[in-house]
């Protein structure tokens, strides 16, 4: 395997679990990696309440400053009541790629940070796979806080937050939008389609139709590695729509 290139991405689908195979003389073959299902300390359930929608006019102008700040002190569902801390987002504030996953899990709620732990190192191995660094993307979650006993969030509580990831999609712009997991999903495309149905395909969001393709939450790949070729074809459909706009990592 003497072309780097190739090489990295042996390494990257390698550590994705998915397995590769050389022509004979190449140096053999790779063996499918899996990895057991988390057990992730959970937190006292918060007790559920309604409440009203913040409008988006409330955040429309906000910086990334003050949008944060703002996510931070949130109190505009039950979820904050469970919280160690909101997790805003992190990554580059003009990334071409916005990856949006579901919600924060019990890593993310202690580091503040999304996609953390395990399932945080799958995605940024499914990334590098395609040629793209963590930091050059911007990771946000449908919710800024854990829900309680690692459950769904609410379609309240996704509706309470919905005006600052919009705000976060309208001050990044980016060119692709890759929705990890059904909640995730079925949110940005206001739809109750599962991700099978939703995944291999181009789809848009919002009025500015950015393109969105939809892949299996690196949670679910680590408990499902069988999946592991499917999120592949996934992220090489999302390199073909972004390719004029991919870093060159060469």
């Amino acid at each position: 395997m003497s072309n780097p290139d190739s090489a990295r991405r042996f390494h990257y689908l390698n550590a994705m679990g998915i397995q590769t195979w050389l022509r004979r003389g190449q140096g053999g073959t790779n063996a499918v990696m899996s990895s057991p299902s988390s057990g992730d300390p959970v937190p006292a359930s918060a007790a559920h309440e309604a409440s009203s929608p913040l409008p988006y006019n409330a955040v429309a102008t906000l910086d990334w400053m003050h949008l944060r700040q703002r996510v931070l002190a949130c109190t505009q569902c039950a979820l904050h009541k469970g919280r160690t801390q909101a997790v805003f987002g992190v990554g580059n504030q003009q990334a071409r790629w916005m990856i949006i996953g579901e919600a924060p899990g019990a890593d993310e709620d202690r580091q503040g940070e999304p996609f953390v732990g395990r399932a945080g190192k799958l995605l940024n191995n499914m990334l590098l796979a395609v040629g793209l660094k963590r930091e050059d993307a911007y990771i946000a979650n449908i919710v800024k806080c854990r829900p309680p006993n690692n459950r769904d969030p609410q379609p309240e509580e996704a509706d309470s937050c919905a005006p600052y990831l919009q705000r976060q999609i309208a001050l990044i712009q980016p060119k692709l939008i890759l929705a990890v997991g059904r909640i995730a999903a079925q949110n940005l495309l206001n739809t109750t389609a599962t991700v099978g149905a939703l995944r291999g395909k181009c789809q848009r969001y919002g009025e500015a139709g950015i393109p969105l393709v939809v892949t299996y939450h690196p949670a679910y790949l680590l408990r499902s590695p069988k999946e592991k070729r499917k999120a592949w074809r996934d992220l090489q459909l999302a390199r073909e729509i972004a390719a004029p706009v991919l870093p060159n990592n060469n």
